[in-house]
């Protein structure tokens, strides 16, 4: 007897499974919130060169500015240089410093300086952010960018380690470790002093969050029969989505990058209060061998979907039976995702499918630039557009599989990019439309992957590839906003790396093996046998 028909007995889908979901909505609605902050957090607002001298009271705001400022090719005031010398104002009255004409700039004199006082910024729209805290601008405007850089390099070290150790220590005990280590960071992150002590804490933070990425899905999935495991995980996806449009809502709220940062921290706490409910996978203590703790919760799991046993009908003996037959991988090793031929091809595949599907939904989500929409109308855009994008992502897996829809979804995406190369920059509304259409195809691709990955790996390893898979899907991420400044280079060779390389990764999931109406394997065996057994159907049709 398997751990499948185990979950037969007590309930494969039910108000304990239900409940599951409900609390593991949490961590995922926080990720969008933290992810998708440097939307709000590193906004650099309209700024120009501090002035020195600027009278009380003045009137003639524009003049002034002309006097002391060069305008850029586009006609606005530059942000970042100053006239030496400022010129005279036409027909008004300034003070000493302006009258003296020794100071005035002539005709022909049109000698720029560097700002050597600082900015004055634009409050009109947010309050503080992280560049007028700091000044990120000017000279340093590649650190307010690269922030975001460090944050993903955060997650990126934090899915290596979050998906060790929960195969190894458990599910649920590591959530609790993400869970508090979040809280302790993010008050610690909105308490900065300065840059370097703000790049430092999100770093951290990030690698705390990549436990709930790494974490919530498998959790979720283990608890879950075959006929219901699609419904659900695209449910829970669901969670991202309401993430997405709530930080929309807070960050038009709260215009300070502090109180901001802190709005989204906080509800870590009721997250921890939280794991009381929360059951450790009874699939993944078998295979350590704790019959006992997986008993437990198994006989939970049947009171609470209604399903009375006897005490015999979970006995100590046939658990000790389907443990002995699962404990294979006592300590799981990355090694082991490479030893075996069917998982080295899963492994490698899947790394590049992450690659891409990250690379391609955070290159378009961290610049809202140039369509045409404030901030806060472009997040709420981008958050309702994912809420037909998980409908189709149900439809299709469910008939076409889920190899299929993760190729067609990042092709999908290639194509967007594609048309956007060939409308014009001034057609606004078909470059709005176009990015809108594509945000939900990244995130289409983004909610196949988890399930998709979910499913590949064995339960020994589960939790260990899906830490390497998105260690690679991270460092995506974390290029991604790098990769936007290529257009120095040349205006459209940003849309031509985020197209290519889901290209790339459409081609590589057509080699992963379909799992739709599978069962979830449960050891390395399982996975290589599966493969034997389609090999033997393919050489016989």
């Amino acid at each position: 007897m398997g751990f499948e028909e185990l979950l037969y007995q007590v309930g494969g889908f039910g108000p304990f499974q239900l409940r599951n979901l409900v609390l593991l909505a949490l961590p995922r609605l926080l990720l969008p919130m933290h992810f998708l902050l440097p939307i709000f957090l590193a906004v650099v607002p309209a700024h120009h060169c501090a002035l020195p001298g600027t009278p009380a009271n003045f009137s003639h705001q524009d003049e002034w500015l002309e006097a002391h400022l060069p305008r850029e090719p586009d006609g606005t005031f530059s942000s970042c240089l100053r006239f030496a010398h400022p010129g005279a104002l036409p027909n008004t009255t300034v003070g000493r410093e302006a009258q003296n004409p020794g100071e005035l700039k002539s005709k022909g004199e049109t000698t720029t300086v560097p700002c050597s006082q600082g900015w004055e910024y634009d409050r009109s729209e947010f309050s503080s952010t992280i560049a007028t805290e700091w000044d990120l601008v000017w000279e340093q405007k590649g650190l307010n960018r690269i922030t975001s850089t460090f944050f993903f390099a955060g997650v990126l070290v934090g899915a290596v380690l979050f998906g060790y150790l929960s195969d190894r220590f458990g599910r649920r005990r590591l959530l609790l470790v993400a869970y508090v280590s979040s809280l302790v960071l993010g008050l610690a992150s909105a308490a900065s002093v300065n840059y370097v002590m703000f790049a430092i804490t999100r770093t951290l933070m990030g690698l705390a969050l990549s436990g709930f990425t790494i974490i919530v899905m498998p959790l979720e999935l283990e608890w879950l029969d075959v006929e219901h495991r699609t419904v659900a995980g695209v449910l829970s996806t669901m969670s991202w989505t309401g993430g997405v449009m709530l930080l929309a809502l807070v960050g038009y709220l709260i215009r300070d990058w502090r109180w901001l940062l802190l709005s989204v921290t906080l509800p870590c706490v009721p997250g921890i209060l939280s794991l009381w409910w929360v059951p450790e996978s009874a699939r993944w203590l078998l295979t350590q061998g704790r019959v006992k703790e997986a008993q437990m919760y198994l006989f939970r799991c049947a009171r609470l979907n209604g399903r009375p046993l006897g005490e015999n009908s979970l006995s100590q003996e046939a658990l000790n039976k389907v443990a002995a037959g699962e404990q294979v991988v006592q300590r799981p090793s990355y090694l082991d995702l490479f030893r075996t031929p069917q998982l080295r091809n899963i492994s490698l595949s899947c790394m590049v499918v992450w690659f891409g599907v990250n690379f391609s939904y955070y290159g378009l989500t961290l610049d809202l630039s140039g369509l045409g929409l404030n901030v806060y109308q472009t997040q709420l855009l981008f958050g309702a557009v994912e809420l037909p994008s998980k409908l189709l992502v149900y439809l299709s897996v469910r008939h076409t599989g889920r190899r299929l829809t993760q190729a067609g979804m990042l092709l999908g995406r290639a194509l967007t990019f594609a048309i956007r190369l060939l409308v014009s920059t001034e057609t606004r509304s078909w470059t709005t439309a176009l990015a809108v259409i594509g945000k939900g195809f990244s995130e289409a691709a983004f909610t196949t992957a988890y399930l998709f990955t979910s499913e590949l790996y064995p339960t020994v390893l589960r939790q260990t590839g899906m830490g390497m898979t998105a260690l690679v899907g991270r460092l995506g991420g974390s290029l991604a906003p790098l990769a936007a400044l290529l257009d120095g280079v040349w205006l459209l060779l940003p849309m031509l790396a985020y197209g290519g390389v889901a290209i790339l990764a459409a081609c590589t999931a057509l080699l992963l093996p379909e799992t739709r109406k599978a069962k979830l394997p449960e050891t390395i065996q399982d996975v290589e046998r599966k493969s034997l057994q389609e090999e033997e159907m393919q050489i016989q049709n």
